[in-house]
C-alpha cells in the first residue's frame, strides 16, 4: 500500500512532522519532486532538524528512505545534511538514490540567482536554490542524470553541451564569467563516486517491495497552491507537489494508493510571492508570526519570516481537491489559544461579486477575503491528549472547517513534539 503526505495550501504546513509520524507505521519513506529550496522542520528525540533534502523518515532505524527520480539533486546538499544527522547522535540513515534522478548543478544555483536579481521588483521570490533552472535543463534534456556521473567521458560531453549554451546567456545577458567545463566534470565526477554505494534502481526496488506487502509513504513539498498546474502561477514551484506527481517522481503504480493524506495549518503561512488573501500586517501578523510553531514563522530554508493570516477555507478546499486527498491533518492548533475570536475566510469578494471557488492568479490578485468569525478558547491546549478534551470551541473550530473544506480532519497537531498530535476518533484515522 501506498500514503502520500502532502501540502493543502502553500507549503509550509507542517508536512515534516506528520511524515516523521507516519513513518513509525512505514517501511519505506519516498522525497519524489522538488529539492533543497524548502525545509521540513522536524522535532524528536534527538533535537530539532530542518531536512532540506532527505526523506523524514531518517530518524526511524527501520526506514528505507529513498530519493526518487523526480527530484533536483544537490549532491553537496544532501552530504551535508548526512553529516548533520551523524554528528548529532542520529544513527546512519538507511538511503536509497535513484539512478535516473537528476543532478542540481552549481550554474543552476548561479543562474537562479543572477534572473532574480535581473527581474528585480518583479521576481517570484524564488530561494536561489537553483530549482528553475534545473527543472528547465531537464525538459530541454540537457540536465545530468546521477548515471552520468559514473562515466567520465559521457559526463564531460553532456556538461560541455549544457555549458556552450549557458555561457552564452552569462556574457550576453548577465556580463559574467564563463562556466569551466573541465573543472565541473572533475567536482561532479568525484561527487559521484561519493554517493555511488547509495545509488540503485529505486523504482525496480520499490515495485518488488510492494509485492512484498511493504508500506510505502511519499512525502511532498510545499503544496497544491504552488503547483505550476493548478497553483498561482507563475509564483510556484517548478516540479509538481501534488500526490499523483508521485507515480511519476517515484515510479510508483497509481492503482496501489491508499491514503492520501493533506496537510494544513489551523491558519495560513507561506513563504514566497504571489497573491495571499488572508494575508495579516502590523502588529496583528507580527504577534501571529511570533508565537506560530516552535520557533516562530520562519523558513526552515531561507530563514524568512513567512507570511502568515487567517484560514482560508476556499483555498484549502481547493487545495485538498486537486490533491485527491483522503484525509485531512491540521497542523499549530494551539498557536490560536490567545486569541478572543478567529476569523475564518469562506469566499472572496472578486470585483464586487462573492464567490467560494478558487480562481485563476489574475482574478485571486483581485480577491477580497470574507470572513466568518470564531470565538476563541483561550487556553493553552498542549498536553491534551483526545479530543473531547479539547474546549468546546476549539472543537467547535475544527469540525466547523471540517464542513467547509469538504475534506474529514482525522487529526490535528497540539505542538510541534512527534507526540502531540490529537487522533480524532472515527471510522478511518491518520495514525492506524
Amino acid at each position: 500500500m501506498i500514503d502520500a503526505v502532502v501540502g493543502a495550501n502553500w507549503g509550509d504546513e507542517g508536512k515534516g512532522k506528520i511524515t516523521d509520524m507516519l513513518a513509525a507505521e512505514s517501511d519505506i519513506v519516498i522525497r519524489y519532486q522538488g529539492g533543497a529550496n524548502a525545509g521540513h522542520t522536524i522535532i524528536n528525540e534527538y533535537g530539532k532538524f530542518a531536512l532540506h533534502l532527505l526523506p523524514s523518515g531518517v530518524f526511524h532505524s527501520h526506514i528505507v528512505n529513498i530519493i526518487g527520480s523526480g527530484v533536483a539533486l544537490d549532491i553537496e546538499e544532501l552530504l551535508s545534511e548526512l553529516d548533520t544527522l551523524t554528528e548529532r547522535g542520529v544513527p546512519q540513515p538507511r538511503l536509497l538514490i535513484s539512478d535516473r534522478a537528476q543532478v542540481l548543478m552549481k550554474y543552476h544555483v548561479l543562474f537562479d540567482c543572477l534572473e532574480e536579481k535581473r527581474l528585480g521588483k518583479a521576481s517570484f521570490g524564488s530561494t536561489k536554490s537553483g530549482i528553475a533552472p534545473f527543472y528547465g535543463d531537464k525538459y530541454l534534456k540537457i540536465g545530468i542524470q546521477v548515471n552520468h556521473l559514473f562515466d567520465k567521458d559521457l559526463l564531460h560531453s553532456r556538461i560541455l553541451s549544457a555549458v556552450t549554451q549557458k555561457n552564452a546567456l552569462l556574457e550576453s545577458l548577465y556580463h559574467e564569467p564563463p562556466l569551466d567545463a573541465d573543472q565541473l566534470t572533475d567536482t561532479y565526477y568525484a561527487l559521484g563516486r561519493r554517493i555511488r554505494p547509495m545509488v540503485c534502481d529505486t523504482a525496480l526496488y520499490l515495485h518488488q517491495a510492494l509485492k512484498e506487502n511493504k508500506r510505502v509513504l511519499l512525502e511532498g513539498q510545499l503544496g497544491s497552491l504552488r503547483d505550476p498546474d493548478h497553483g498561482i502561477f507563475p509564483f510556484t514551484t517548478s516540479s509538481s507537489p501534488l500526490a499523483g506527481f508521485g507515480t511519476v517522481g517515484a515510479g510508483l503504480p497509481v492503482r496501489q494508493f491508499d491514503r492520501i493524506i493533506a496537510v494544513t495549518k489551523a491558519y495560513s503561512s507561506c513563504v514566497g510571492a504571489g497573491p495571499f488573501p488572508t494575508e495579516l500586517f502590523g502588529r496583528e501578523g507580527e504577534e501571529l508570526r511570533k508565537r506560530g510553531g516552535d520557533a516562530g514563522e520562519y523558513g526552515a530554508k531561507t530563514g524568512r519570516p513567512r507570511r502568515v493570516g487567517w484560514f482560508d477555507a476556499v483555498a484549502t478546499k481547493y487545495g485538498c481537491m486537486i490533491q485527491g486527498a483522503t484525509e485531512c491533518v491540521m497542523t499549530n492548533l494551539d498557536v490560536l489559544g490567545y486569541l478572543d475570536e478567529i476569523p475564518v475566510c469562506t469566499g472572496y469578494r472578486i470585483d464586487g461579486e462573492i464567490t467560494d471557488r478558487f480562481p485563476v492568479t489574475r482574478l485571486l490578485d483581485r480577491a477580497e477575503p470574507v470572513y466568518r468569525v470564531f470565538p476563541g478558547w483561550k487556553k493553552d491546549i498542549r498536553g491534551i491528549q483526545s479530543f473531547a478534551e479539547l474546549p468546546e470551541n476549539c472543537r467547535n473550530y475544527v469540525t466547523s472547517l471540517e464542513k467547509m473544506i469538504d475534506c474529514p480532519i482525522r487529526a490535528v497537531s497540539n505542538g510541534p513534539k512527534r507526540e502531540e498530535y490529537i487522533v480524532i476518533a472515527r471510522d478511518a484515522s491518520v495514525c492506524r
